[in-house]
């Protein structure tokens, strides 16, 4: 895939922490390794990308890392429950700052990040102004 034209939107989310966040914008590092997740039965695929991500942030402090469950539009109330579930499964509060839940146009979302589809989790490197240069799919397997 071409990755010249894919781009990170700007959106407005907010991490488990309960900060709002605008995105790409907010990302804390020059680059952001981000792990992208569709379908609740997909944390086991994000979680091999998290530890080799905290190494990499450890070695390289430019280098911020986030999971991004990525749940189609919902109403309020149903969003609050849904945050509220994941935050009593996270207790770590830089987990939690760094997980943020995007209520979006799930069809869109991926298109501008030219993601194929929501079988698979995905992990892209992102600048701030949402350039991507670097993705891959599935379960993390370098050791």
């Amino acid at each position: 895939m071409n990755l010249v034209a894919a781009t990170f939107p700007d959106l407005t989310a907010s991490n488990l922490g309960g900060r709002a966040m605008h995105l790409p914008a907010d990302f804390e590092g020059l680059l952001n390794l981000v792990m992208i997740a569709f379908q609740r039965d997909q944390q086991g695929d994000v979680d091999t990308w998290l530890e080799p991500g905290r190494r990499l942030a450890a070695e390289f402090p430019t280098l911020a890392c986030y999971e991004l469950p990525v749940i189609g539009k919902m109403n309020p109330l149903f969003r609050r429950f849904i945050a509220n579930g994941m935050r009593s499964g996270i207790p770590d509060p830089k987990a939690r700052a760094a997980t943020i839940t995007l209520h979006l146009d799930k069809p869109a979302f991926r298109r501008s990040l030219q993601l194929p589809g929501e079988d698979s989790v995905y992990a892209l490197l992102v600048d701030r102004k949402g350039a991507v240069h670097w993705r891959a799919d599935g379960p993390c397997r370098a050791a």
